[in-house]
Protein backbone atom coordinates (compact mmCIF):
# COMPACT_ATOMS: atom_id res chain seq x y z
CA UNK A 1 0.00 0.00 0.00
CA UNK A 2 2.81 2.41 0.86
CA UNK A 3 4.45 1.77 -2.50
CA UNK A 4 1.19 2.58 -4.30
CA UNK A 5 0.80 5.85 -2.42
CA UNK A 6 4.40 6.81 -3.23
CA UNK A 7 3.79 6.05 -6.92
CA UNK A 8 0.62 8.12 -6.80
CA UNK A 9 2.48 11.06 -5.23
CA UNK A 10 5.22 10.88 -7.86
CA UNK A 11 2.59 10.77 -10.61
CA UNK A 12 0.70 13.74 -9.12
CA UNK A 13 3.84 15.86 -8.90
CA UNK A 14 5.12 14.99 -12.38
CA UNK A 15 5.13 17.78 -14.95
CA UNK A 16 2.65 17.15 -17.73
CA UNK A 17 3.58 20.01 -20.04
CA UNK A 18 5.25 19.45 -23.42
CA UNK A 19 4.14 15.81 -23.65
CA UNK A 20 3.77 13.94 -26.89
CA UNK A 21 0.54 12.14 -27.68
CA UNK A 22 2.07 8.77 -26.85
CA UNK A 23 3.33 10.15 -23.52
CA UNK A 24 -0.21 11.30 -22.73
CA UNK A 25 -1.61 7.84 -23.50
CA UNK A 26 0.97 6.23 -21.23
CA UNK A 27 0.24 8.76 -18.46
CA UNK A 28 -3.51 8.16 -18.77
CA UNK A 29 -3.05 4.39 -18.51
CA UNK A 30 -0.72 4.80 -15.53
CA UNK A 31 -3.31 6.98 -13.77
CA UNK A 32 -6.00 4.38 -14.43
CA UNK A 33 -3.79 1.61 -13.07
CA UNK A 34 -3.07 3.58 -9.88
CA UNK A 35 -6.71 4.54 -9.36
CA UNK A 36 -7.94 0.95 -9.74
CA UNK A 37 -5.23 -0.43 -7.45
CA UNK A 38 -5.97 2.16 -4.75
CA UNK A 39 -9.69 1.48 -5.16
CA UNK A 40 -9.18 -2.21 -4.35
CA UNK A 41 -7.50 -1.24 -1.07
CA UNK A 42 -10.18 1.38 -0.39
CA UNK A 43 -12.94 -1.22 -0.71
CA UNK A 44 -11.41 -3.15 2.19
CA UNK A 45 -10.33 -0.29 4.47
CA UNK A 46 -12.80 2.55 3.68
CA UNK A 47 -9.97 5.00 4.44
CA UNK A 48 -11.03 8.51 3.43
CA UNK A 49 -7.45 9.57 2.66
CA UNK A 50 -7.35 6.94 -0.10
CA UNK A 51 -10.52 8.44 -1.56
CA UNK A 52 -8.86 11.88 -1.64
CA UNK A 53 -5.84 10.45 -3.47
CA UNK A 54 -8.13 8.77 -6.02
CA UNK A 55 -10.01 12.05 -6.56
CA UNK A 56 -6.79 13.95 -7.25
CA UNK A 57 -5.54 11.27 -9.64
CA UNK A 58 -8.88 11.21 -11.45
CA UNK A 59 -8.77 14.98 -11.91
CA UNK A 60 -5.27 14.79 -13.39
CA UNK A 61 -6.33 11.89 -15.62
CA UNK A 62 -9.31 13.91 -16.91
CA UNK A 63 -7.04 16.82 -17.80
CA UNK A 64 -4.71 14.51 -19.72
CA UNK A 65 -7.61 12.87 -21.56
CA UNK A 66 -9.21 16.21 -22.36
CA UNK A 67 -5.97 17.21 -24.08
CA UNK A 68 -5.80 13.82 -25.84
CA UNK A 69 -9.30 14.03 -27.27
CA UNK A 70 -8.85 17.58 -28.49
CA UNK A 71 -11.39 20.35 -28.72
CA UNK A 72 -14.77 19.47 -30.27
CA UNK A 73 -15.57 21.39 -33.44
CA UNK A 74 -19.04 22.82 -33.81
Amino acid sequence: MDILLKEATVFENAKMSHMSTSDRVVASREAKRLILAINEIYKQTKDSSLMEVMKRLTEKKRKIEKRLNGRPTV
